[in-house]
């Protein structure tokens, strides 16, 4: 194979849509072979810097979210007193909440992420955590960082739905050879999973991966249009917070001269589903319900969405998934320790009527992918999601149809 054929494999990750822009392939192979840049449309992609070989593709082929997406180990999966055949293994499904007032309020829905961040760093458990938070440089943007202190997860808190490549520097956060752990996408943790067959020191110094269930970002471009609509310069904008302080919270977006301007969730992102900006690969993600994870916090709103009213005054509670047996044992530490409440269990239906949008696309996804298959785009194989008994569940006509939709798509 020559250098053009490698270079032209590594990039048809990005032109057949699969890049998620998490950064993995620029930390693997470092800033002499590969950097992320903002490409034209404003996302966050690879750009080669110099010849690839066939090894250097081939491990981000072996790693990459876009080409491969795994869920917990299978010895994991075994140990999982429950399961269901769209949201997979786990130990306990419950409702739970920041024990610390001020974490709730702060968090994009109870907390729960950031109070589990903070429990792992003030109990010893971990050395640091990796994370992301608002870029200093491009508000909308989010920035991966190193958290050390409670007070330094805390400045991460809030959903960051801007584009982030939160995987830049998880070659570097290994090299430390301390214990730490991630809180990240589904998708970023499908890629640090992948990683784990290449670098024996994940699974020895990562020692827990938390995500939110994750309908996807806002692209760029879908930003700018935004603030266009609102009269905003993006220019001007110092400061952008997505959601928290409150269940959703405001986006509220600062200018240089002084101005905010608060928007409801709902008028951010629409009133539904199907108003919702996102980029491709989120419409063909396998795992935004973060089977990689040990942990996953999602939001409770009924049907998916929060009521315009109510959200005013909702304190925030999150449904949590324990998917492993470490998840559990976390679980139950941080909520002894009060940095958790517990809520009590739920179950399927409830995660269904809560997450209505999951259900559907996990349902979907196979068919998806026989569009992309079809149209010669690039399939990312999975790996422990039981996407083909979903498949078989579904009606002959509904798998037509999301077949055809997602070849309509891959022929643009």
């Amino acid at each position: 194979m020559t250098a053009t054929d490698t270079n032209a494999r590594f990039e048809r990750i990005v032109t057949d849509g699969l890049c998620i822009g998490c950064g993995l392939c620029a930390s693997l192979l470092g800033p002499e072979k590969v950097r992320i840049n903002k490409d034209e449309s404003g996302e966050l992609r690879p750009r080669i810097q110099s010849t690839l070989d066939e090894a250097d593709v081939d491990l981000v082929y072996a790693t990459c979210p876009g080409t491969r997406c795994e869920a917990i180990p299978e010895a994991e999966i075994s140990a999982a007193p429950y399961h269901d055949l769209v949201w997979g293994p786990y130990h306990s499904l419950t409702l739970g909440w920041a024990g610390e007032p001020e974490v709730r309020f702060e968090g994009s829905t109870g907390g729960v992420l950031t109070a589990l961040a903070r429990f792992l760093l003030k109990s010893g458990r971990v050395a640091f955590v990796l994370h992301v938070k608002a870029s200093e440089d491009a508000p909308s943007f989010g920035a991966a960082t190193i958290s050390g202190t409670v007070d330094e997860v805390m400045a991460g808190a809030g959903s960051r739905y801007g584009p982030t490549a939160p995987l830049i520097n998880l070659i570097a956060a290994l090299d430390r050879e301390q214990p730490f752990a991630v809180v990240a996408k589904p998708c970023d943790l499908n890629a640090i999973r992948n990683l784990a067959h290449q670098d024996a020191r994940v699974d020895r110094l990562i020692r827990y991966m938390l995500t939110p269930v994750c309908g996807g970002f806002m692209p760029d471009e879908a930003m700018g249009r935004f603030l266009s609509d609102n009269g905003i310069d993006r220019n001007q904008v110092s400061s952008l917070r997505y959601r928290g302080r409150g269940c959703p919270g405001p986006t509220t977006i600062e200018t240089t001269d002084g101005t905010r301007r608060d928007f409801h969730y709902l008028d951010f992102w629409g009133e539904d589903e199907s108003s919702w900006s996102l980029p491709f690969r989120c419409k063909i993600c396998p795992d935004g319900i973060g089977e990689g994870a040990d942990i996953a916090a999602a939001d409770t709103w009924p049907a998916a969405s929060p009521d315009r009213e109510a959200s005013a005054t909702d304190p925030g509670t999150n449904s949590i998934i324990a998917r492993t047996r470490r998840g559990a044992e976390l679980l139950e530490a941080a909520t002894a320790a009060g940095f958790l409440e517990d809520g009590g269990p739920v179950d399927i239906e409830f995660m269904n009527k809560t997450q209505p949008h999951q259900v559907a696309k996990k349902r979907n996804m196979r068919a998806r992918f026989d569009g992309l298959r079809r149209a010669g785009s690039l399939v990312p194989e999975t790996i422990g999601l039981r996407l083909d008994a979903l498949y078989r569940e579904n009606s002959t006509t509904q798998n037509r149809d999301q077949e055809e939709g997602a070849f309509k798509r891959a022929k643009g």
